[in-house]
């Protein structure tokens, strides 16, 4: 039998006019110390985020969320951010600002595969 861990995660939000707070899941960020992960999976629903703001530029939400994606999985692209520790870059990526990429909360759980949770959690709540 699999023992089974505490991870983190954290909904990935795009919010196209921060002043109405409207906002459309595009991934979810998992983090799970003890399997030394740190990932996300990102999903952009191009007409949810246009039926919130017609004029909302995709490309640079695109941009904003391949940068996030990098720095996650401590890609060297990711620039500096992306050298910090996964904790350090999973708290950095999940604190709370006021952009048109945000995140939700941070929830707990527990898991045996942090890959397979972070599957499960994309479908439940991006997809």
């Amino acid at each position: 039998m699999s023992e089974r861990t505490v991870y983190e995660y954290a909904v990935v939000r795009v919010v196209p006019r921060v002043e109405r707070d409207e906002f459309v899941n595009v991934g979810v960020a998992l983090y799970c110390r003890k399997q030394k992960f740190a990932q996300v999976k990102i999903y952009v629903d191009e007409a949810k985020c246009k039926a919130l703001d017609p004029t909302v530029d995709l490309e640079i939400i695109k941009k904003h969320l391949d940068s996030f994606q990098r720095i996650c999985v401590g890609d060297k692209s990711g620039g500096r951010l992306a050298e910090l520790e996964q904790p350090e870059r999973f708290r950095w990526l999940t604190a709370k600002r006021s952009t048109m990429v945000q995140c939700s909360v941070t929830h707990p759980g527990t898991c045996v595969s942090a890959a397979e949770t972070l599957d499960e959690l994309f479908k439940k709540l991006v997809l």
